[in-house]
């Protein structure tokens, strides 16, 4: 059973009725399947879900178009190479499903079923796998802190003993002048021994800062702010 090799439903190079209902229905089916798995793993938007349901259904008739026709695939990639797409901001997930929904359109249109339907479920199933086991997150306990200091204050070791107490690490990472130069804003990536006590960490610090602004926060990550 397992040796089978896949077998497209397109024979001889002709597009039947039948065929083509086929593999619309599997596309539309496969395209839903996707984009119920993206809704399920983070909120997503109605224009999103009804993009990655539609999405393998067009590349599906796309490629059976062309399939066998290399002129034609040719002046359809040149149209395509001319369009810019616009969106909100995206992750790299969602990049990820994007390129899900398409591939599986792809492999509908030239004929193999079978195969984008056991791809798509591998997929999805992966997707979500990953996505809750929490690979590459956020660290416990991560923060980046922001600590603004007047301008006498020699601040290289200013904090280390603060540090010391209540973090794992500390690095200084950014300086910055603020307030036409009267102050300084130094930034740092702590790992904090124990949440619970944030707070009191804050507190010995403002009293070593003359009570200026202190921000911590998660550290932010630049590969998900990029745009789709």
């Amino acid at each position: 059973m397992f040796n089978q090799p896949f077998t497209s439903i397109i024979q001889g190079g002709e597009i039947t009725i039948g065929d083509f209902l086929i593999a619309s229905a599997v596309s539309l089916l496969l395209g839903f399947a996707v984009a119920a798995a993206s809704a399920f793993v983070g909120r997503k938007s109605k224009s999103v879900s009804i993009s990655l349901t539609i999405i393998p259904f067009i590349v599906q008739v796309i490629i059976m178009i062309v399939n066998g026709n290399i002129g034609v695939g040719i002046g359809v990639a040149g149209a395509f190479s001319l369009i810019r797409y616009r969106s909100n901001p995206g992750t790299a997930s969602d990049i990820l499903v994007l390129f899900i929904s398409m591939t599986a359109g792809l492999v509908i249109g030239v004929g193999y079923v079978t195969l984008a339907v056991i791809f798509t479920v591998i997929a999805i199933i992966a997707y979500i796998i990953i996505s809750f086991v929490g690979m590459g997150g956020e660290k416990r306990g991560v923060r980046e802190l922001k600590i603004t200091i007047p301008e006498g204050l020699n601040y290289p070791h200013i904090f280390d003993d603060i540090f010391e107490k209540y973090t794992k690490s500390a690095e200084l990472i950014r300086v910055r002048t603020t307030n036409l130069g009267s102050m300084y804003q130094l930034t740092y990536n702590i790992t904090i021994k124990n949440l619970d006590e944030e707070k009191e960490m804050i507190d010995d610090i403002r009293c070593r800062n003359g009570n200026l602004d202190i921000i911590c926060g998660l550290v932010p990550v630049a590969s998900d702010s990029e745009r789709l």
